[in-house]
């Protein structure tokens, strides 16, 4: 029996053909965001995380031993014993998330890929691939319908590379899409307020950050103008078609843990009372097959009415950490509105990287690994 079964048709049950749950694989398993897939992948439903690669210096080492643990919980006892492979795509998985640094991800992810695994990206090597699905489920999951052209281009198999967006994009463009679709969009002007866990670990140093702002993050201002484009734009059948919106971003780093807070001011196609537009934010809903996944918000954007929220400490978690929350909706004197919105900056139990469905892969045409014991 091959080590890479089929998994049955998964509109009722998300498990493999041989009853068992899907199969994960991270990569760059000891970084930050590594750290933070390992722990939400322990104790999944669907998934059963079973190897983890990262660098060569950790590689033959156990997780346990090559990891330093930075997360508030202990590290996994379904990870803590597995051995750390290195970036060869032979691993016993049937599909990998993908944290791996920049420096890396480009070349490791399209290995993985061409050898027939699908691969869930969290780094930005492929965000703008003209044959690259740049996904946010709650968004434009249509995208997917790129997959087949990208696999013939590339000659892949059953292998594929899905990325999600910047996470100041990722909020961003959530609060966006009812609107686009309610009203249509013409201007976003975006200030963002970033929080410290954004840079990784270990972040930006304490003398820099403390008691300070720092009106700089590194390419962060030009995803966060680029990617919207494409993520609101539409697949026609061949390629992305951007939104051709009027985008301007400034990116600064505050001393905030967790939570991005972002001041918006938006032109809009149509004319809309304040009303509408909190309505139309307030009863956005995902449709029921994304709804149905075990940690995923029916309702993604939350709307409060208190003038002084959201407040990262008080509403970074609204949603289990899936949900956009939205504030101070108002009358913007250059553009048509203006609102603060806050999202979480860290991958959550349901990422939105994540899929409608999860990511099936059959047997390879490669040699096939042997059977796991």
């Amino acid at each position: 029996m091959s080590a890479h079964l089929p998994l049955s048709n998964l509109a009722a049950a998300p498990l493999r053909s041989d009853g068992r749950k899907i199969r994960a694989g991270v990569l760059g398993a000891t970084g930050m965001v590594g750290q933070r897939l390992v722990h939400l992948l322990a104790d999944h439903p669907w998934f059963e995380l079973t190897e983890v690669a990262a660098s060569e210096r950790s590689s033959g080492k156990t997780y346990g031993e090559a990891v330093h643990w930075h997360l508030e919980t202990l590290v996994p006892g379904a990870a803590r014993d597995l051995v750390v492979k290195g970036l060869d795509p032979s691993l016993d998985c049937d599909f990998v998330f993908s944290a791996l640094d920049s420096s890396v991800a480009g070349p490791a992810e399209e290995d993985f890929a061409r050898t027939g695994y699908p691969v869930v990206s969290n780094s930005r090597n492929h965000r703008m691939d003209p044959d690259v699905p740049l996904l946010i489920p709650e968004v434009n999951a249509a995208h997917l319908d790129a997959i087949p052209l990208q696999q013939k281009n590339r000659g892949y198999d059953t292998g594929f590379i899905v990325t999600n967006p910047n996470c100041s994009t990722a909020g961003l463009v959530l609060v966006l899409k009812p609107l686009a679709d309610a009203f249509g969009l013409e201007k976003i002007f975006v200030v963002t307020l970033q929080a410290i866990s954004g840079a990784g670990y270990p972040g930006v140093a304490s003398m820099d950050i403390q008691g300070n702002v720092v009106p700089f993050i590194s390419g962060e201002e030009e995803k966060m103008e680029a990617e919207p484009q494409k993520l609101l734009g539409k697949w026609d059948g061949s390629r992305f078609v951007d939104a051709g919106l009027g985008l301007s971003a400034h990116c600064n780093r505050v001393p905030v843990v967790d939570g991005h807070l972002e001041c918006v001011s938006i032109g809009l196609k149509k004319i809309a009372s304040l009303g509408e537009v909190r309505e139309a934010l307030r009863t956005f809903e995902v449709d029921a097959g994304l709804a149905s996944l075990p940690t995923a918000v029916r309702n993604p954007i939350v709307v409060l009415d208190e003038e002084n929220r959201p407040q990262p400490r008080r509403d970074v978690n609204a949603g289990n950490g899936m949900a956009a929350v939205v504030g101070r909706v108002r009358e913007c004197p250059l553009l048509d509105v203006k609102l603060t919105l806050l999202s979480h900056n860290l991958p959550q139990p349901h990422p939105r990287c994540g899929w409608r469905r999860p990511p099936q892969r059959r047997a390879s045409r490669r040699p096939r690994l042997p059977q796991r014991a």
